[in-house]
């Protein structure tokens, strides 16, 4: 894998020789030879070309950068650092070469680490380098303790990598910790408050315990009627807990009408609302309520996913696709909106897309199975520290 990477980083470098009329041809010659054999992926035939180019003109710079980015690819900053600081002072590819020295840096912890790294990944505009600058500043970061600048690279290497595994986890780790420094934060300042409890309530709902969560939002709520979201929050959790329930509808629909006074119009209350309506037959006021939540966002999932569905018992299955298109463009792991989609392509006897569709559904659905397995091992998990930690203090 070193080899790959290595030539994708000095070509992106631009270490390329490029040739001068002040060069002798011998040098030209093995520069053009260790490039040809990195091509080649013979990385220690490369390595004695350059030291043949150095060994005609100790003051080559390409030379010097080419083994210095080939040592740092090898690990060895030791002896990659001289090269890069004499690249560097040669004015040859600056800021890829502060770069790869600021890492080294890092790595040999040197305290002009921390400054490098910043101007490096401020400046950098090749994503790959850059990422790899951000990999080591939000590392160091860390090891400082310096949770709130951690998070600020964090949140800009997901949008460089956002698939890269070992970031996401980074950035989990860093945001749960912060999560958790303010919970502590809160239940040391104000532990009986009516936002500890809304917390208690929203970790309820996280852990599937919404009979749980149900009754830390009414505490929450009788401590502060006019908690901001709060009223929106229960009515979500009772309707989610007992979504047919004639009782419960109404409950929720008290919940958001309260939600109404103290938090005003929003998209997402008018989506529930539509949600109540279609639920309770009442399909005239459920469009109204989804065309309501539209013209306050017009992305809004729910209210796009409703009127799909009140298309759909319409007959209306080329009206009912539009809605269902624009759910998944936005979210494509929405696995209701592909099978419904799928339906839909049943309807209009589009057999290709409704296979595809069907398929898009299944292995979301696989995935998301085996991600909720995992949470809920996860919650065991939890709830036995909780209960070992709690029967210490006892």
């Amino acid at each position: 894998m070193l080899i790959p990477v290595l030539c994708m980083l000095l070509h992106a470098c631009g270490l390329y020789a490029q040739g001068s009329a002040q060069e002798s041809n011998k040098v030209n010659n093995y520069l053009e030879q260790g490039q040809a054999a990195l091509q080649a992926n013979r990385t220690e035939a490369a390595i004695q070309d350059f030291q043949q180019a150095l060994s005609l003109d100790p003051k080559d710079v390409e030379a010097n950068m080419n083994l210095g980015v080939i040592a740092f690819l090898n690990g060895d900053c030791e002896d990659a650092e001289p090269r890069l600081k004499f690249a560097l002072a040669g004015g040859t590819a600056q800021m890829k070469a502060r770069a790869f020295l600021a890492i080294c840096e890092k790595r040999m912890g040197q305290r002009t680490a921390q400054a490098d790294l910043e101007r490096s990944f401020a400046e950098l505009k090749d994503s790959k380098l850059q990422t790899m600058v951000g990999v080591e500043l939000a590392s160091l970061y860390y090891q400082r303790g310096h949770l709130d600048r951690t998070a600020s690279v964090m949140q800009t290497l997901t949008k460089l990598d956002p698939d890269n595994i070992d970031i996401l986890y980074f950035a989990q780790l860093v945001y749960s910790e912060m999560a958790d420094d303010t919970l502590n934060k809160l239940a040391l300042l104000a532990p009986n408050s009516a936002r500890m409890q809304e917390v208690v309530a929203e970790k309820l709902v996280n852990a599937g315990n919404l009979k749980g969560a149900i009754d830390h939002y009414h505490k929450a709520l009788a401590l502060d009627p006019y908690l901001p979201g709060t009223h929106y929050e229960l009515a979500e959790a009772i309707l989610e807990l007992s979504p047919n329930d004639a009782q419960a509808q109404s409950d929720a629909l008290q919940q958001l009408q309260l939600s109404l006074k103290v938090d005003g119009e929003s998209a997402k209350t008018e989506s529930m609302l539509g949600r109540i309506a279609y639920l309770q037959g009442d399909q005239e006021s459920a469009l109204k309520y989804y065309k309501h939540a539209l013209a306050l966002n017009p992305g809004d999932e729910e209210a796009q996913m409703g009127i799909a569905k009140l298309l759909m018992q319409e007959n209306k299955p080329q009206e009912a696709m539009k809605y269902l298109h624009k759910i998944v463009d936005s979210e494509p792991l929405n696995a209701e909106a592909h099978y419904r989609l799928a339906m839909v392509c049943k309807a209009l006897n589009l057999k290709d897309e409704e296979q595809q569709q069907l398929r898009y559904f299944q292995e979301i659905k696989k995935t998301q199975d085996q991600v909720k397995s995992l949470y809920r091992e996860m919650n065991k998990q939890s709830n036995s520290i909780d209960d070992t930690q709690s029967n210490v203090n006892q």
